[in-house]
């Protein structure tokens, strides 16, 4: 038992070494694609999606948005919109926000391939976006968090990163189940899942990147 547990643990060594992160690029991006798709559903992520996050990702030439790969293979991605590249919707709750709306930058959605998750690949990413974000000139990050992940793991996860909760809004991503051919994994039909709205302020964050 002993040694199956060295073993184990040599192996996941041996993985976490094995990860090379890169910014996203076009090159990656059906790697890209197929990962979203496959743990958040179908048509979460399309080639034109993946191009206008792309461009939206870009800041002063700096990019906020980054893959995991082993053996070139894509097997985490975190997207992240620059500060200058998005604009709060009805899901953002600006008057409760404790940054300047316009020096924050929006982390469109974080994925781990599920047989590569506890290797710290998520925490990871997240460090090196909020890195380039901040170069950017972001303050904080906003983000909506899949409320009905298994073991509210998104959301536990965000929170362990500094993540604070604004608000829960109902329905966050039913609109894209109807007209945008958004296949929930978790509801029969239309999405009901409900979204945190949550905000991490990079200076109370430095301490755990």
């Amino acid at each position: 038992m002993h040694n199956n547990a060295s073993k184990d643990a040599a192996r996941e060594g041996k993985t976490r070494h094995d990860i090379h992160y890169v910014q996203l690029a076009p090159q990656y991006f059906e790697g890209v694609i197929a990962l979203g798709n496959h743990v958040h559903g179908d048509n979460y992520l399309t080639p034109e999606l993946m191009t206008d996050y792309y461009t939206r990702s870009f800041h002063n030439n700096v990019n906020a948005s980054w893959l995991a790969l082993h053996n070139d293979v894509v097997v985490g991605f975190r997207l992240t919109f620059a500060h200058t590249q998005w604009t709060p919707d009805k899901w953002c709750t600006t008057n409760l926000w404790t940054v300047d709306k316009d020096k924050v930058c929006y982390f469109k959605c974080n994925t781990v391939v599920p047989d590569k998750q506890g290797l710290g690949i998520g925490s990871k990413l997240l460090a090196k976006s909020i890195e380039s974000a901040s170069i950017q000139g972001a303050l904080a990050g906003l983000a909506h968090i899949w409320l009905a992940s298994p073991g509210n793991s998104a959301f536990k996860y965000f929170s362990k990163n500094g993540g604070v909760l604004i608000k829960k809004h109902p329905n966050k991503w039913q609109y894209a189940s109807i007209y945008e051919g958004y296949d929930c994994p978790v509801c029969d039909e239309h999405c009901y899942c409900e979204g945190a709205e949550m905000m991490l302020s990079f200076s109370q964050n430095k301490s755990q990147i």
